[in-house]
């Protein structure tokens, strides 16, 4: 029986909206990203790591996701998925190949069932790294509102190899491709959205001092600071102006593939919702932003599948 070929690891995304470049300023001076390459519609930025984009800005007529990026070990574990994905009858956007964007390597795109691009791609542009205190270092995870939350869970995990972590009562799955508790989740919702992007400080310390460097600039948490059950992270969450939820995060647990049993956490107990007790439940507004606005993704690049299209 062939192995199942699975996701290296979370890269980054980049969103899209009407004026969303325009808001650039918010996440060089407050956020504390720092702008790595702009173009005609489009700004890319980084964080402290070598990651050369973990948060993309891309004009566009509606908001929502440009595409989720992910990164594989080699061409040869890229061809290997793809061969998989392609094998599964899924909706591939064209064959391995050379990227000719600003951050170049090599890999392809698909499309999943929510419509949603998810470009994988191996031998991109580095960065150096930076010593910048408080600073966000990595995207740690990014969690998504879907209407068939088990459908959407069984495609994750049989299509990309990924695996689920724990469970927040019925409405939400943690999913991992690699020892980090997870890189993406599901959350049950009345239509595909983005919920939120949790952003990875280093420590605990600079997590505060980055909630603290908010504050002080007149930008204070719309959720939090607590620490979740579900992953064990610290979490503070804060709205961009383009009405996008972003997060703060560290110290999320990583999985012992040999001892790890995902269980159901309740969400009717408070200490497991929030162990510190200092968030409490997210507020009614909270709740409404996460819902986020529908986003339809690319059918329309799903009827070009078959042709193959140069990656733009």
């Amino acid at each position: 029986m062939t192995e199942m070929v699975r996701v290296g690891a979370l890269r980054g995304i980049v969103m899209r909206g009407p004026g969303l470049p325009e808001t650039l300023p918010f996440y060089e001076d407050m956020w504390g990203l720092s702008l790595a390459h702009k173009e005609e519609g489009v700004a890319y930025l980084r964080g402290t790591g070598p990651e050369p984009c973990l948060y993309g800005l891309k004009e566009g007529e509606v908001f929502g996701i440009e595409y989720i990026h992910f990164a594989m070990d080699s061409r040869a574990d890229m061809d290997a998925l793809y061969e998989q994905v392609s094998g599964m009858g899924e909706t591939v956007l064209g064959a391995p190949a050379e990227f000719d964007d600003w951050i170049g390597g090599y890999g392809f795109e698909m499309l999943d069932p929510d419509m949603r691009r998810l470009r994988f791609r191996c031998e991109a542009r580095e960065l150096d790294d930076r010593e910048e205190w408080a600073m966000p270092r990595k995207v740690s995870h990014v969690v998504l509102n879907t209407p068939d939350l088990e459908g959407r869970e069984a495609w994750w995990e049989r299509v990309l190899g990924f695996r689920a972590s724990d469970y927040s009562a019925d409405q939400m799955v943690f999913l991992r491709c690699n020892s980090n508790h997870h890189s993406i989740a599901l959350v049950r919702a009345h239509y595909p959205s983005v919920n939120h992007v949790a952003f990875e400080v280093p420590t605990i310390n600079e997590f505060m001092r980055a909630i603290g460097r908010m504050k002080q600039k007149g930008h204070v948490p719309s959720w939090g600071p607590g620490r979740h059950g579900p992953g064990d992270n610290p979490f503070a969450y804060f709205v961009s102006p383009s009405g996008f939820v972003i997060e703060f995060t560290t110290e999320l647990q990583q999985i012992d593939e040999t001892t790890h049993e995902a269980q159901v956490w309740p969400r009717d107990v408070p200490e497991k919702m929030d162990q510190w007790m200092t968030a409490g439940p997210p507020t009614p507004a909270q709740r409404a932003v996460m819902q986020g606005r529908p986003d339809a993704g690319w059918p329309e690049l799903a009827q070009q599948a078959t042709v193959g299209k140069a990656f733009q």
